[in-house]
């Protein structure tokens, strides 16, 4: 799996920046990327075989963490495509999402082609 290769190989200093990335989750997105926006690095919740569209509400849980993040200099997408240009089709909608800086991000996404 893509993801899970990208995550082994951060882990182990394998990425682009050659420095070990450890796996964080304070249980509270907020907190996540407060602490990634602070230190770098990516925050992602994926969508899975149980939620294939992920847990993050587009409206008013991607969104407005993707216009802080992008005002930050970082990236935020979802499925490649950047969160603040989905069209919402439902208020409750949700989406898989991954936000960081750009490269991380960038190479995160390196891993699906």
């Amino acid at each position: 799996a893509p993801l899970r290769d990208y995550i082994t190989a951060i882990q182990k200093g394998e990425g682009e920046t050659g420095k070990q990335y450890t796996a964080r989750y304070l249980g509270s997105m907020v907190g996540d990327i407060h602490r990634t926006l602070l230190y770098g690095g990516i925050f992602g919740y994926p969508g899975d075989a149980k939620n294939p569209n992920g847990k993050l509400r587009l409206l008013y849980e991607a969104a407005p963490i993707a216009f802080l993040m992008e005002a930050a200099g970082g990236t935020a997408e979802s499925s490649g495509t950047r969160i603040l240009d989905i069209e919402p089709t439902n208020v409750h909608q949700r989406v898989p999402c991954f936000f960081g800086s750009a490269d991380d991000v960038a190479e995160m996404r390196s891993y699906y082609k």
